[in-house]
């Protein structure tokens, strides 16, 4: 049976353009576009209308950086995929790419295999899987050429977090290296995680054991340093490199440095970064437990430096590193130790919500606001254009989106498995009303009518922005 819906009437705003057009959707995918009020559009028919007059009509957002059911420091983050996925759909996002696990001591396959396991049959939204190198050897350099012929096509090392995910300047080479031969992008955590391991055990041996601890800790220059080493690193293997998480003024300073020598570097930044500041870390009564997360909150000046980099494009991509862990139960393990603070926070459902508030604050365009959310993302991962653009042959995942409508952000309200949110109370303009995911309806006029199961693992090819 083919189906086809029509979105007459709106916006429709991609990276590239801003048309009054409808939107014609076949078996899943765009049929077309034309212009609202033209004699093509006027002879189309369809199964479903969807009235779009004075919304946008945006791709469905990708976020290429989230962690459903993660295991961490004792405890798994709250977010399974059925929950996760849906809240995504709820803030307007169609494609998840999460990070598959390699513990230490177990193969690449093993780690992948397990992830695949928990995503199955359980999504509401399309998802990816990048991998996480924990241990970098012979045989699992093997491996990452079979996991790109996969569509696996990202891996992540970490500079911070010794003996849980830690791998040395050598180890990151040798994965770089082999990233240049089989095109697989390396995204980097970057931290120096010894020094800041050093800093951890002298600040408790002070006392010093509230959550505000945590960002003093893991200093800016160690975020900067991390990177200034990852860059040179890349360059030494002749590799592309992807920053994950920036925070700080002087990481920024660095990956400019970089791309103004033409190098492919790249940087993404996430929602906290832009909006939460260490005055969020250091709230009373444990309540800045809340907000712990790495790299840190910094302090609110370094702010106009990540969007100032947003606009330059020396920050290309704004993820969100959803880990979500509730307070009641798992931030509390942290009391009296902020070393043991699970490490993440709640943002899939409201990273097109905070950047839409972007636009109207002035920060970035409407069409950059698609750009780092939708279409970047999906060609930094080997996405587009069947994700992250309305344009014939892509898929149907799109979003009416009311951009005079206003929110107040709660947990009260919020579709995340999680008791708290990072942004309780904050009031923003603009709201996802209607969700299509591959032509099927999964939000309708704010009622979730999605289902466990339709979400499907997308094979991606590598980074599009590489000869």
């Amino acid at each position: 049976m083919s189906t086809r819906t029509l979105i007459r009437g709106g916006l429709v705003v991609t990276a590239a353009d801003e048309i009054h057009a409808d939107v014609l959707i076949e078996d899943g995918r765009v049929a077309a576009l034309a212009a609202h009020g033209s004699d093509i559009a006027a002879g189309w028919t369809a199964d479903r209308t969807i009235d779009a007059t004075d919304r946008y009509v945006v791709p469905g957002g990708v976020d290429a950086h989230t962690h459903m059911e993660l295991p961490f420091g004792g405890t798994s983050a709250s977010d399974t995929f059925e929950t996760g996925t849906r809240a995504a759909a709820w803030g307007g996002t169609t494609t998840l790419v999460d990070f598959a696990v390699q513990s230490t001591g177990h193969s690449l396959r093993e780690g992948l295999d397990t992830w695949y396991a928990k995503a199955d049959g359980n999504c509401a939204v399309d998802y990816g899987f990048h991998m996480i190198l924990s241990d970098v050897n012979e045989h699992t350099l093997n491996e990452m050429d079979k996991l790109v012929e996969e569509g696996i096509t990202s891996f992540k090392l970490f500079m911070a977090y010794p003996g849980v995910f830690y791998s040395d300047d050598g180890q990151i080479l040798r994965a770089m290296q082999r990233g240049a031969e089989n095109g697989g992008l390396i995204m980097m955590h970057a931290e120096n995680g010894i020094a800041i391991d050093v800093l951890v055990e002298q600040a408790l041996a002070r006392g010093e054991t509230d959550p505000r601890y945590h960002g003093e800790v893991r200093k800016a220059l160690l975020e900067a340093e991390a990177t200034h080493r990852a860059i040179q690193l890349s360059r030494v293997a002749g590799a592309p490199l992807y920053v994950v998480h920036v925070s700080a003024e002087e990481a920024v300073a660095e990956l400019a440095a970089a791309r103004d020598k033409g190098l492919p570097v790249f940087g993404e930044t996430c929602p906290q970064y832009l909006f939460l500041s260490t005055d969020n870390l250091a709230e009373p009564d444990f309540e800045g437990a809340k907000y712990v997360c790495s790299t840190p909150l910094r302090p609110r000046e370094h702010q106009a430096a990540l969007w100032r980099g947003l606009r330059t494009n020396d920050l290309q991509v704004v993820s969100t590193d959803h880990c979500p862990f509730c307070f009641v139960g798992q931030k509390e393990l942290g009391r009296g130790d902020f070393s043991k603070i699970p490490n993440g926070l709640p943002g899939v459902e409201n990273r097109m919500d905070l950047l839409h508030q972007a636009v109207v604050d002035g920060h970035i365009s409407r069409r950059r606001w698609i750009e780092i959310a939708c279409a970047t993302p999906a060609r930094m991962f080997g996405l587009y254009p069947q994700k992250g653009t309305i344009a014939p042959g892509a898929d149907a995942d799109i979003v009416v989106y009311d951009p005079h409508a206003t929110q107040t952000m709660s947990a009260k309200t919020h579709h995340m498995n999680v008791d708290y949110s990072a942004y309780e109370g904050k009031t923003v303009t603009g709201r996802v009303e209607t969700v299509l995911s591959r032509g099927e309806l999964v939000i309708d006029q704010r009622t979730f009518v999605g289902r466990a199961g339709h979400g499907s693992f997308v094979p991606r090819s590598t980074c599009q922005y590489l000869d």
